[in-house]
């Protein structure tokens, strides 16, 4: 008897989930005018300006054909294309494409979109023409976005506005130096568009309780990629970030992390040699061990096979200090299976990025 009640709840259920009205499509477009921000001295010479730009989104909008849905509160998700004149002769112009999401709080009018792209810039470093572009020593380069956000839809049939701040951050993750990179903030003002008619969104009030809630598991993770070290010129050699950690799932949304690394960054252990040789002021021991080792605590944000990673770190053993004692990381990762994952990230000193990992992993 308990079999059949169990089987037409899941049949009602699956019924009601089959309602769920499929994905709309929608496009924004923005333009915006901001400042650089200055984290390096250095950077100074560079910000003569208030660069501006435009970016155009083109996304779905989710109603609950998914179950991820509706825990994030009908998130919208996309592509984007961005546009960015620094106002500097020494910058140039940056343009990117990449994905993102956009979460929803308020009754649907304040919005959080988290951006991901491919950005390439007209003016890179150059060593006898733009000596002084420290910021961007690659013609390619990675594109982060945060956009904070007040929307209102549908204001003139399904024309809407919207306004708020855009963070953007373009570095190549000191894959070729010099890397300084360059985070600009701004206002932004848009439109957007509802290209489909928007179906009510309602709650599945059958679905099934899942207790996500896991015992304590491990993980092994290799991020590995090239890097350059801050001697201009020097070359990319290959980084492998080895980390050991585990993880405690404490509901559908989050994990927290606490592991420990080993970093083998090749690039580092000739920039050791140079120092040693070329500056003997410094008092550089040209046997000086380039392994750095690491502890660290992060959090992880499941989405739906996607996840975001964030990790917050100190090198307990560390003989040659090149960027400080704490390092950080930003990342997405891909569950190919429950077990196998993969995915990018970004490692930094503060707003320093020092190299874009590549990662596999194994959660045990």
């Amino acid at each position: 008897m308990k079999a059949i009640v169990c089987g037409l709840f899941l049949i009602s259920t699956t019924l009601v989930s089959g309602q769920h009205f499929n994905d709309t499509n929608g496009i924004d477009l923005n333009f915006f005018k901001g400042n650089v921000l200055l984290h390096r001295p250095g950077l100074a010479q560079l910000i003569t300006g208030h660069p501006d730009g435009v970016m155009v989104s083109v996304f779905k909008k989710t109603h609950g054909h998914k179950e991820w849905h509706a825990i994030y509160n009908y998130p919208d998700y996309g592509a984007y294309f961005l546009y960015q004149d620094f106002k500097n002769d020494i910058l140039g112009k940056n343009y990117a494409v990449g994905a993102f999401y956009n979460f929803y709080f308020l009754e649907r009018h304040l919005t959080l979109k988290i951006g991901q792209g491919i950005a390439f810039t007209t003016n890179p470093y150059d060593r006898q023409t733009n000596s002084k572009n420290v910021a961007f020593g690659s013609k390619y380069m990675g594109n982060t976005n945060f956009v904070l956000g007040y929307k209102i839809e549908n204001i003139i049939d399904k024309l809407g506005f919207q306004t708020g701040f855009i963070f953007a951050h373009f570095s190549n993750g000191r894959f070729k130096s010099p890397n300084s990179g360059i985070n600009t903030y701004s206002v932004n003002m848009g439109l957007n568009y509802n290209l489909d008619n928007q179906p009510n969104k309602s709650r599945d009030t059958l679905a099934i309780k899942i207790n996500f809630r896991e015992p304590v598991k491990y993980n092994i993770a290799l991020r590995t990629g090239f890097n350059e070290s801050p001697l201009v010129g020097s070359g990319q050699k290959p980084f492998y970030h080895i980390g050991f950690y585990a993880d405690k799932r404490l509901n559908r949304k989050s994990a927290l992390q606490l592991g420990t690394e080993l970093f083998l960054t090749t690039a580092n252990k000739e920039y050791i040699r140079f120092r040693a040789i070329s500056f003997p002021e410094d008092h550089v021991n040209l046997g000086t061990d380039y392994k750095r080792v690491g502890v660290f605590i992060g959090h992880e944000l499941f989405i739906n096979r996607i996840s975001i990673e964030t990790q917050l770190g100190i090198y307990v053993y560390q003989p040659y200090r090149f960027d400080g004692a704490l390092y950080d990381r930003l990342g997405m990762k891909y569950y190919i299976s429950k077990q196998i994952f993969t995915g990018l990230s970004v490692k930094t000193h503060g707003f320093l990025a020092e190299a874009l990992e590549v990662v596999l992993g194994v959660r045990l």
